[in-house]
This record gives structure tokens, C-alpha cells and sequence, in this order.
């Protein structure tokens, strides 16, 4: 069984930056494909950030690329998103997953807020 931990949320000011950070308990991410969603309000979640089981393939959202950035350190078995320039838009609720295909991941993070304020 494999647990994840987000954290680094926080409220922050428009143009600055955040990383989130995903820790894996249990289990590791190697071998699964990893990714990054947010839900904000009563809005679907949003799939904003994957890399590929081979960490060879990547996936940015539209409206984050050139902003954030993922990626995984295996030797410390966290998976982190980099979030530059944030914007209002970016407000939301920020969850980890994992699973073997980003779009149908199997374990989820218990979410980390994020809001971004003028």
C-alpha cells in the first residue's frame, strides 16, 4: 500500500512562486506514471502536469506550460511540482497521483491548497 503527502501549498501573491512537493510512503514511484491535478471549487479536476513511467514523457496543461514544471527525485521518493508566475487562475486545490497511466491513476494525495491573491 502506498500513502501520499503533499505539501507547500499556501497563499502566495500573484507573479511568485511555489513548489509542491509529493512524498511516498510504502511504496515508490518508479515504474508508474506520475501527475499532478487541481480542482478548484465546484469545478472537474483538471490534469495539469504527468511524466511518463520512463520519466521520458511529460505532459503540461495548456494553461501552465512555460510556468510549471514537474519532476521526480527517486533517491527521496517525491515527485514535485515547480509553479512560477502564479496567477489568480491558479487558485485550487493541488493533488499528487500516481498510477500506471497519468490518466488513470490509482493512488491520490490527500490534496494541498493554493491560493493566489492580487
Amino acid at each position: 500500500q502506498v500513502h501520499l503527502e503533499e505539501s507547500g501549498g499556501g497563499l502566495v501573491q500573484a507573479g511568485t512562486t511555489l513548489r509542491l512537493s509529493c512524498e511516498a510512503f510504502g511504496r515508490t514511484f518508479s515504474s508508474y506514471s506520475v501527475a499532478w491535478f487541481r480542482q478548484d471549487g465546484g469545478k472537474e479536476r483538471e490534469l495539469i502536469a504527468a511524466l511518463g513511467s520512463s520519466g521520458r514523457t511529460t505532459f503540461l496543461a495548456d494553461s501552465v506550460k512555460g510556468r510549471f514544471t514537474i519532476s521526480v527525485d527517486s533517491a527521496k521518493n517525491t515527485l514535485y511540482l515547480q509553479m512560477n508566475n502564479l496567477g489568480p487562475e491558479d487558485t485550487a486545490v493541488y493533488y499528487c497521483a500516481r498510477g500506471t497511466s497519468w490518466n488513470d491513476p490509482v493512488n491520490w494525495g490527500q490534496g494541498t491548497q493554493v491560493t493566489v491573491s492580487l
